[in-house]
């Protein structure tokens, strides 16, 4: 055998045996690498996820609960004809309530009920897809800020702590318009005779007066057997809280109506002695009052020390009021924090009820209503003042009243008015 002969041979032995060796590894079973266990979040990385809502659809708060669990409050321009109303309320199982175009911010808003169930929280995401819709939110729920009335067992010591005797030489609040968005005002009681210059039910139940509505109405403008902080108001009143068992509240679209009105009558000065959750379409409608120079006041609420902050006090655009007693202690159950503007008495405070009679009531409500009147004696003595004045000067003339540490409760301390009023003079009347 030649060498060349040789080689060739083992060559041929060389590739066959490497041909039998791939055969048998491809005739091999193909072995399945153990699947790893992906982290959930890897799983549904592929999965649709929730779509983000288009801007003006308002989801209440996780927890929050303060909404009428059976109507909305829906964003919707003008110029939609009623059959599509009709046709997007049929698609949703719900029921055109009420509908208001409301100048103060352009927005027209709708109130409807849902009848098919489920909760508001899902309509507002099923509304999100309606192109017409342009928001959506729950109609959340306010509540007047007073405790229970108290029988009467002394006379007034407001005036005396507000330094009023010698703020009214100087203004009474006389032609100042002051809108009193409460529930319905007893203009029939003695120490309310002409007080009143315009009345606006928001709630359309054509209801009796209430307690509450009449005595923040006569802390600011009583003028007979009482002392107002402003007895020469004229009051709008305006009934944004029902009066029936089943509708003691105002809610989102009352109090919209009322402070639309009121900024259509002239009104310089509101006054909201209720409390509540925070709330956009509110928040945009007082924000658009407060750069017309209205002045906004509330009370801060009466949910105790650990609640949090409550609306409308806490808007940047209001003046958050608390109340204190005949001793200048701080009332126990008002809401604390740091939007807390000034103070003023709000403890067993005499003011007029119902039916020609008067009552004693505490909380932060009446105390809002008094540094309103405060704020038309401000706005009297000097017309130009804007809202942002009107807070710098009842903070900065307030009387420190707050112990040690605890100043943020009590905001910049006790309002007084005779202090404010001399401060609020027109500057050319300064330098005579």
């Amino acid at each position: 055998m030649t060498g060349s002969t040789f080689i060739r041979l083992l060559l041929a032995v060389v590739l066959a045996a490497a041909t039998d060796i791939a055969e048998t590894h491809a005739q091999q079973p193909k072995t399945t690498q153990p699947k790893i266990a992906q982290p959930k979040s890897a799983q549904q990385k592929g999965a649709p996820a929730a779509q983000p809502l288009r801007s003006g659809f308002n989801l209440p708060p996780a927890g929050e609960t303060r909404f009428l669990p059976a109507e909305m409050l829906l964003d919707i321009p003008a110029n939609v004809p009623t059959p599509t109303l009709d046709a997007i309320a049929a698609r949703h199982t719900m029921t055109r309530l009420e509908t208001q175009t409301f100048g103060l911010t352009g927005r027209t808003l709708h109130r409807w009920r849902l009848d098919g169930g489920g909760t508001v929280q899902a309509m507002i995401r099923g509304l999100a897809g309606e192109p017409l819709v342009a928001g959506a939110q729950p109609n959340y729920i306010y509540a007047l800020a007073q405790e229970p009335v108290a029988p009467i067992n002394s006379d007034q010591y407001a005036p005396e702590k507000l330094s009023l005797i010698e703020a009214h030489r100087l203004a009474t609040g006389n032609r100042v318009l002051v809108a009193v968005i409460d529930s319905g005002v007893d203009a029939a009681h003695p120490d309310l005779a002409g007080a009143i210059a315009a009345s606006f039910d928001a709630v359309g139940e054509g209801a009796s007066p209430d307690q509450h509505g009449t005595g923040m109405a006569g802390a600011i403008a009583a003028r007979r057997t009482m002392l107002g902080t402003a007895p020469q108001v004229a009051l709008l009143a305006v009934r944004a809280f029902g009066a029936k068992a089943s509708n003691v509240d105002g809610t989102t679209f009352s109090i919209i109506k009322g402070l639309d009105w009121a900024v259509e009558q002239g009104a310089r000065v509101v006054n909201m002695s209720f409390a509540g959750p925070a709330d956009p379409r509110l928040r945009d409608a007082l924000a658009k009052a407060s750069r017309r120079g209205i002045v906004l006041i509330a009370a801060a609420g009466n949910a105790g020390p650990r609640s949090p902050p409550l609306y409308p006090a806490a808007d940047p655009a209001v003046i958050a009021v608390t109340a204190t007693d005949i001793n200048d202690a701080l009332f126990v159950g008002a809401n604390r924090g740091s939007h807390i503007a000034v103070a003023a008495p709000g403890v067993d405070v005499l003011v007029p009820g119902t039916g020609g009679s008067y009552q004693l009531t505490t909380g932060t409500s009446v105390a809002a209503a008094q540094v309103s009147g405060v704020a038309a004696l401000l706005i009297e003595r000097n017309p130009s003042l804007t809202s942002a004045d009107v807070r710098r000067i009842l903070t900065r003339t307030a009387k420190a009243i707050a112990p040690k540490g605890r100043e943020r409760d009590f905001g910049a301390g006790l309002v007084n008015a005779y202090q404010a009023v001399t401060a609020a003079r027109p500057v050319s009347a300064k330098a005579k």
